[in-house]
Parts: C-alpha cells; sequence; structure tokens
C-alpha cells in the first residue's frame, strides 16, 4: 500500500460531490483475500488492500480517496465560478484532474467523477468574462492607486521645489522635514518614476540645506563682530557706572544705547549676557544719579524756603527814604540770598523777577540822587563795579575749585552767586556809565 490511510482522510474536505458515491457496495467490493475492487463500465479493476482490517474498514478507505478527489474537482469549480483563477490556470489545473482520476486507486463513481471534470472547461470559459471584467478592475484600480501616489509624490517634489529658494529657514526646515516624511509613507510607484522623482526632490532639499548652511556660516561671523562692538560699548558703560558727572555721562549712556541699537543682532545667547551687563552698568549710574536728585530736590526745598523767608523783607526795603541805609540793607540782604543753595530755575527765575523790581528801585533813586549829588557818586559807582567783578571772579574761581574737587553742589553755589552778581554787575556798570 502506497499511502498512509489516515493521511489521506485528513485532506478529505465535504463537498457535493461526495453525493457521487451513495452506497459504496454499488460502485466497489472487497474479496475474500482482501483485495478491494472498483465497479466500472468496462469491468471491474483493483485498487489495492487495507492488510489487518475489516472488509468495510477498507473499503472505506478507497471511498475516502475518492472524496477527496471529488473535493478537489468541487472546488476547483468554486474557484472558477468566483473568478479566483486564471483561465489558463484553471485549465492545467481541470488536466491535471483528468490525468490524476486516469490513474486513480479508489472506490466510488467514477464515470461521473470524469463527467464532473469535463464540465469544467465548458464551466471555466463561461466565467471568463466575470474574471477579466475582475481583472480589468483590479487593473484599473491598481492604475488609479499609481495615479493617486504619482500625483502625491509630484505635489511632494513640486513644494520641495518651491522651497528651494526661501529664506524662511526654520519654517522651510519644517516644511522639507515634513514633506520627508510623507514621502517616506506614500506608496511606491515603478523603480524609474520613483528614482526621477526622488532625485528632484533630494536636489531640492541639498540645494536649500546648502543655502542654509551658508547663510548661518555668514550670520555667524556676522554676529561675532557684533558682539565685539557690543564688548566694546559694555566696556564703556561698566566704567562709566561710578561717575557723578550726572548731566554728560547721562549724555553718554543715551549715545551708547545708540550705538547698541545700530550695532544689530548677535548671537542670542551673547546678546542676552552683554545686555544685562550693559544694563546692570546703566541701572547702577541712574539709581546713584535719581538718589541724588532726590537729594538735591530736598536741599532745593529748604532752599526755597529759606529764599521765601528772605524775598518778604528785601521787597519791605521799597518804599524808602534814604537811600544809603536801604542800598546797604540791599547789600547785605542780596549777600544772604547769593549764600543760599540752588532753587529750582523756573521758581528761582519768578523770585528774580521780583528782586529785580527792587534793585530798579534801588537804582532809579541813585540815579535821581545822582541828579541831586556831587561827583563823588561816580567814585562810589566804581567801586561797586569793581566789588562785583572782585566777588563774580571769587565766585567762579571758587566754583571751577570746588568742580575740580567734585563738590557739584559747591560748584553749583558758588556758579550761582556769581550769576547772580553779573546781574548786579550789568546794573552796576549801567550806573556808572552815566558818569561819564
Amino acid at each position: 500500500m502506497s499511502e498512509n490511510p489516515s493521511e489521506v482522510a485528513s485532506h478529505v474536505s465535504p463537498s457535493t460531490a461526495t453525493a457521487l458515491i451513495g452506497d459504496p457496495s454499488k460502485f466497489g467490493r472487497v474479496a475474500d483475500d482482501g483485495t478491494v475492487y472498483v465497479k466500472t463500465p468496462t469491468g471491474e479493476r483493483a485498487v489495492g488492500s487495507y492488510p489487518g482490517k475489516s472488509a468495510d474498514e477498507a473499503l472505506a478507505y478507497f471511498v475516502r480517496k475518492f472524496e477527496s478527489v471529488a473535493s478537489e474537482v468541487a472546488l476547483l469549480g468554486d474557484r472558477i465560478r468566483t473568478g479566483a483563477m486564471v483561465p489558463s490556470d484553471a485549465h492545467d489545473a481541470v488536466n491535471k484532474l483528468r490525468d490524476q482520476i486516469h490513474h486513480i486507486n479508489a472506490v466510488g463513481d467514477l464515470q461521473a467523477l470524469v463527467a464532473s471534470v469535463d464540465q469544467l472547461p465548458a464551466l471555466i470559459e463561461n466565467y471568463r468574462a466575470d474574471y477579466e471584467a475582475k481583472k480589468a478592475a483590479a487593473k484599473a484600480e491598481k492604475e488609479a492607486k499609481r495615479a493617486e501616489a504619482l500625483s502625491l509624490k509630484e505635489r511632494i517634489v513640486s513644494e520641495a521645489e518651491s522651497l528651494t529658494h526661501s529664506e524662511e529657514w526654520k519654517k522651510a526646515s519644517e516644511k522639507l522635514k515634513s514633506l520627508l516624511d510623507e514621502w517616506k509613507k506614500a506608496p511606491r510607484l515603478d523603480k524609474k518614476a520613483d528614482a526621477e522623482l526622488w532625485k528632484r526632490f533630494s536636489s531640492s532639499r541639498n540645494k536649500f540645506d546648502k543655502r542654509r548652511r551658508t547663510h548661518f556660516a555668514k550670520l555667524a561671523e556676522v554676529q561675532k563682530e557684533v558682539s565685539s562692538v557690543k564688548q566694546g560699548i559694555v566696556d564703556a558703560a561698566e566704567k562709566l557706572a561710578e561717575s557723578t558727572d550726572w548731566a554728560n555721562t547721562a549724555k553718554k549712556y543715551k549715545a551708547l544705547m545708540d550705538q547698541w541699537k545700530s550695532a544689530g543682532r548677535g548671537k542670542h545667547s551673547e546678546d542676552t549676557k552683554l545686555w544685562n551687563r550693559f544694563k546692570t552698568a546703566q541701572d547702577k549710574f541712574f539709581a546713584a544719579k535719581n538718589a541724588d536728585l532726590e537729594k538735591r530736590e530736598g536741599s532745593m526745598a529748604e532752599n526755597l524756603a529759606k529764599r521765601e523767608e528772605l524775598l518778604p523783607r528785601i521787597e519791605a526795603l521799597v518804599p524808602f527814604d534814604n537811600l544809603d541805609k536801604v542800598k546797604k540793607e540791599f547789600r547785605e540782604l542780596m549777600n544772604e540770598w547769593s549764600k543760599i543753595g540752588i532753587t529750582k530755575r523756573e521758581v528761582r527765575a519768578a523770585m528774580d523777577k521780583r528782586i529785580d523790581k527792587i534793585a530798579n528801585s534801588i537804582k532809579q533813586a541813585e540815579e535821581e540822587k545822582w541828579r541831586k549829588s556831587d561827583p563823588a557818586a561816580k567814585a562810589r559807582a566804581q567801586d561797586v563795579v569793581d566789588q562785583l567783578k572782585k566777588a563774580i571772579a571769587g565766585y567762579e574761581s571758587a566754583a571751577q575749585k570746588a568742580h575740580a574737587a567734585g563738590n557739584a553742589k559747591k560748584a553749583q553755589e558758588a556758579s550761582d552767586a556769581a550769576e547772580a552778581r553779573k546781574i548786579w554787575l550789568i546794573e552796576a556798570e549801567r550806573n556808572l556809565a552815566e558818569y561819564n
């Protein structure tokens, strides 16, 4: 026996072809010696034996072999009907089954089985149109998918090419990365089409990347130069941080800020570091300046109170009867006035106008007295001019010395005193001129 019965049985599938068997004894028998025969229209034919088994078991074994082939016939018919087989392959399968049945050692209606196989070629032709339709549909679907994939990749390539000359470096880089991810996920085309499109896509990416690297290399050089310039600005700012020359230094800081703005942008991290140093130095200076201003404003408030107390006494000199007495008192009061420190300019100007009014009254009285007195008044007028000049020179010298010593307050007070006497000097010189 050439085959294991259990192995054959395991391959048998249920099929309507099993109905060809009917009563096994109708198509086969077992002889007394255990030989199994199949009955055919032309007579009996020995198909084998099944030693050690009963006649019914032996006959059932060869029936299962028949059922196995009958199932193959039925399965082939189902595949033809569903269009699952290429017609040429189906014909090859039919021929193979015919040959298999011709040499089969099995028990069943072999004539009917052959007839079933003979019906298959006509079935193939009946379902050829369905197969061709499915084949065409599959081809159309494949072509549609290819067209879709081609359109997708052409769009990806086109977008990449449009970014080749972009200068939006970050945005374009992110977009190209996104396009690359799209390309990787896109369906494959034929080798030639894929290669051509990839070449265009890769070329666009390389061109952009080369431009980007060149740009940032140049930018790095520029940033290096900018950082060098800003380093110099910061060094200058830090040297000025301790200055008490408020007005001039404030102007210098403004100039340094203008230089900073015109220097351009450096590397972000370096710019931030240098800017923090610049701002620290600047803030230190202006904090000291503001503190000094607050102190001066407090002092000016005190000086204003003193002037407000003194001014009514000066104005009370007018009207007068004794010119010499008034002049002496006026000089004494003005000397006291000049010793008072600085006051806000706008407030001081209004007060000076009130004092000028008193000074003019005294001057007019002097002029009147001159008309009525002897020429000795000229000498007195000259003396006033000389004293004022001397006083002005003294205060100006004191202001210079105080400034050189770094005492801004004292320098300002001396300068104010000199300026006040210059006003009086103008009037004194005018008075003296009347004697010439």
